[in-house]
């Protein structure tokens, strides 16, 4: 599965949606199956991760409260999905916290409004890499953003079922309530760790293109697109590319 081949259906204008009937019922049931073995999947994988990053979560922690006061945890509100029930859901996602405490929130928020509509977000194409020089952002935050360390405790996400480890971005809820409604289609599976736009696009594409290429995922996901983006997520992570 290559790169060029899902931003080439991702620029497509027309969008498949489950077929009704006899169709319908058969492809719920292989999602289904499919659900199930990715949450086995997801279980095993960030029960381990957990157990063995154990002790680097505690440096991590440590080394965040050494440079600024304040918790090592950030937590916020986003938009997931619940799979049993087809129905999205909100839940708290946990993060090293990469701030100051207390920083203005309404910060990004301007920037992600002003990015969806069309807007430079403060001088940037992105909001979210302007706030690779956002001055809220500590030291240590700076390292954790580059290396992406600052997502680790997001395996507590995966583990309770809340996340995945392969599935789109998990967007705050100021950010849901800016989309169209066909952006909201972006939103009708597990949120992850990592996914397709991580490992295709990730920081460099616009919102439009963004939420095309994660309905592209939803449209082809399966065991073996999910391997294969964990596998291509490796040297995303280790090279640096979009992350901030």
């Amino acid at each position: 599965m290559r790169n060029r081949d899902f931003r080439a259906a991702a620029a497509q204008p027309r969008l498949r949606r489950l077929e009704g009937s006899a169709n319908g019922a058969v492809r719920w049931h292989r999602l289904d199956a499919y659900f199930w073995l990715k949450r086995s999947l997801d279980f095993a994988l960030s029960l381990s991760a957990l157990v063995l990053f154990c002790s680097l979560f505690l440096v991590i922690a440590l080394l965040i409260q050494l440079d600024s006061p304040g918790p090592a945890i950030f937590a916020q509100k986003r938009m997931g999905y619940d799979w049993r029930r087809r129905r999205q859901r909100p839940f708290v996602l946990y993060k090293f916290r990469s701030m100051y405490h207390n920083s203005d929130q309404g910060v990004h928020q301007r920037r992600i409004r002003a990015w969806i509509r069309g807007g430079t977000g403060d001088g940037c194409h992105a909001p979210v890499v302007a706030l690779v020089r956002d001055v809220r952002v500590t030291r240590v935050g700076r390292f954790l953003r580059k290396t992406s360390l600052d997502e680790l405790p997001q395996l507590w996400n995966v583990l309770k079922g809340e996340m995945s480890l392969v599935g789109p971005r998990p967007v705050p809820l100021y950010e849901v309530a800016e989309y169209d409604a066909w952006q909201r289609r972006r939103l009708e599976t597990i949120p992850g760790l990592t996914g397709l736009w991580q490992v295709a696009g990730r920081k460099l594409t616009t919102p439009d293109e963004m939420a095309r290429l994660d309905i592209q995922y939803i449209e082809n996901r399966s065991l073996w697109l999910d391997l294969w983006i964990l596998f291509r997520t490796v040297p995303s992570v280790v090279s640096g590319r979009g992350a901030g």
